[in-house]
């Protein structure tokens, strides 16, 4: 089983790879770069940690590097210049973006190989990798609100002071400001959260606060995230190499769920070596389904901004 991951050289997808190597979720990771001496560094500081990680190739070079893979991960993107609005910065991630994917069609992949999409706007590229990859919707998948849900949950945790993998509790919609806390769900060992002594709404709209705000604070006090958005691709990219059919909150397009349609975002999904064998619709509240399909809105405006610019 191989992945091959454009970025590799860079903070995100070397920590991808990185978690990959734990458990040797893959036989080979090949690190596909235009910083040629980062990602060589990088595939040489992994093959160093071979023998007491597993058996596993480390390579770094151009996109022929992707032939064969079995999942393609695409990490690489641009940031924010100072000044610089939002838009602006989707706007050029888009260029880039559909010059990887130009690039990644004169590669031959797997028969079956799945698309994984984890450059933001995630759920703009990930829709727009949906018409433009030359692959079925279902083998395309954005990492979405998994690294959302994974922050969700270890916050929640902390804030309770419980185990975090008790904590079961999603972010759905898209990933960026409108995402959506689904709290009418959210259990702790099995049992309602509002039945923890600290489960008050005020508390938990303070640890949703919180979440929003984690992307931002790390990238104010570190430059980028790295581990977290890590062990959410190798979680992704497991559920596809091993069939596990594991339930993730991903991005993918969506055909009328929730009356959403024509965008893509994240919902829970059965995630397995097909892709997308399915979308989960959760019975949501009024409140939290009229504020996911303010999320989808929110992001058909931005893609149509994007198609007309």
């Amino acid at each position: 089983m191989k992945v091959a991951i454009v970025g590799g050289g860079g903070r995100v997808g070397s920590n991808a790879a990185l978690c990959m190597q734990f458990g040797a979720v893959a036989r080979e990771i090949a690190l596909v770069d235009v910083a040629a001496d980062l990602a060589a560094g990088e595939a040489l500081d992994l093959r160093h940690g071979a023998s007491l990680a597993g058996s596993q190739v480390f390579t770094s070079g151009g996109y022929e590097l992707a032939e064969g893979a079995d999942v393609l991960v695409i990490t690489a993107g641009l940031r924010r210049k100072p000044d610089e609005s939002r838009l602006d910065l989707i706007n050029r991630n888009v260029g880039l973006f559909r010059t990887i994917l130009q690039e990644c069609r004169k590669v031959r992949l797997a028969d079956d190989a799945v698309l994984v999409v984890v450059s933001n706007p995630v759920d703009v590229l990930t829709y727009l990798a949906v018409k433009e990859s030359g692959l079925p919707p279902e083998r395309v998948i954005g990492l979405g609100t998994l690294l959302d849900t994974t922050r969700f949950r270890s916050l929640v945790a902390d804030f309770l002071q419980v185990d975090p993998l008790s904590v079961n509790v999603l972010m759905l919609g898209e990933h960026g400001d409108s995402m959506v806390p689904i709290w009418s769900s959210a259990t702790i060992g099995g049992v309602p959260i509002a039945s923890h002594p600290q489960g008050s709404p005020e508390n938990l709209q303070a640890v949703t606060d919180l979440t929003r705000r984690s992307g931002a604070e790390v990238i104010r006090l570190k430059g980028g995230a790295g581990y977290a958005v890590g062990w959410a691709i190798r979680e992704l990219v497991r559920a596809i190499l091993y069939d596990t059919r594991s339930v993730l909150p991903v991005s993918t397009l969506m055909t009328g769920q929730l009356g959403i349609s024509d965008v893509c975002f994240s919902l829970p999904t059965i995630v397995g070596r097909r892709g997308v064998l399915d979308v989960i619709v959760p019975q949501v509240s009024d409140e939290e389904k009229a504020q996911l399909q303010q999320s989808a809105k929110v992001l058909r405006e931005t893609i149509e901004q994007v198609l007309a610019s």
